[in-house]
């Protein structure tokens, strides 16, 4: 079982670069936990279910460019996910995601 969900997740991480997420945030910020919720999302609708746990360590900023590192825990292995901005409208946030192609 963990070889097929990191093989879904590999598959992933090879179109996660061209696949935004749009997000609209109080402020100039997306939580992180709206962050991990939107990961989680993500990679629900790319490779059918969601992963055991996405979490970030902080709230990601506002700004074109700016990059957040977050965990994604499935089937006993931890991969990084990188949020990177690619847009800001106002208080909508649109942001790419990356899974690393391994495990950490």
């Amino acid at each position: 079982m963990r070889r097929l969900i990191g093989s879904m997740l590999l598959g992933f991480a090879a179109v996660a670069t061209a696949a935004g997420c749009s997000f609209s945030t109080g402020g100039v910020t997306v939580a992180k936990d709206d962050v991990a919720t939107e990961i989680s999302n993500q990679l629900k609708q790319e490779v059918g279910r969601a992963p055991e746990s996405v979490t970030c360590p902080s709230d990601l900023k506002g700004e074109v460019g700016a990059t957040l590192r977050c965990d994604l825990q499935d089937g006993g292995d931890t991969y990084g996910v990188t949020a990177t901005v690619t847009k800001v409208d106002g208080t909508n946030v649109k942001f790419d995601i990356k899974v690393d192609d391994e495990p950490s």
